[in-house]
């Protein structure tokens, strides 16, 4: 019974699934845990929290494997063609990346990418925005960020100085990168509170 709340709990707490080839598919409690652990562990460390790519995977696409967007985003983690050549020409054991496992795999190794990228230019209490912002929307806007912040002499490795400049960077809907990583933060919010739940018992 408690496995059954719990998964009430979570569909209603899930964003909107985009629609792929198989229609709309909720986020349910474990999908692909195994995948996001395993993957994690491998790029980020054991130590990182692997239910930010889970939050990100449902903000994505509602965990659907067959999600596909208007631009040719696929997948779980919503990976853009470009973005599944450069992961397959670097990752020769990868498998196709419509298959879930792999589309996890390539989104949290992508992820990684982007994480190194900003090491240096980003303080590290922020690392996660700036990685998820440009996973969104690229780096170009988060770079042009940077610049007007340093112009107005805010500190441009804090998220809160990319967030007062945002809507004077050109050619950026950072409203909808904003609310991305909102969603994810509040899909983690919603894991931490199920967990929670789960070990408290009935």
């Amino acid at each position: 019974m408690r496995s059954i709340i719990l998964a009430l709990v979570l569909v209603s707490a899930a964003p909107s699934a985009k629609l792929g080839a198989g229609g709309p598919v909720t986020a349910l409690p474990h999908r692909y845990d195994d995948y996001f652990r395993k993957y994690s562990k491998r790029f980020f460390g054991p130590a990182f929290d692997w239910r930010l790519f889970k939050a990100q995977g449902m903000a994505e696409s509602g965990l659907s494997a067959t999600a596909l967007s208007e631009r040719g985003a696929r997948g779980v983690m919503q990976l853009m063609p470009i973005t599944s050549r450069e992961v397959q020409l670097k990752n020769k054991d990868f498998g196709d990346l419509g298959n879930p496992e792999w589309n996890i795999a390539a989104g949290i190794w992508y992820g990684r990418q982007l994480w190194r990228s900003w090491a240096d230019d980003a303080e590290s209490v922020h690392l996660r925005e700036f990685m998820l912002g440009s996973y969104n929307a690229g780096r170009t806007p988060l770079t042009r960020a940077q610049s007007l912040a340093s112009e107005r002499q805010l500190d441009k490795k804090k998220w809160t100085s990319i967030q007062a400049v945002a809507p004077f960077v050109p050619r950026w809907d950072y409203r909808q990168t904003f609310d991305y990583i909102q969603r994810i933060f509040v899909n983690l919010e919603h894991m931490d509170r199920l967990g929670r739940i789960a070990l408290r018992g009935p």
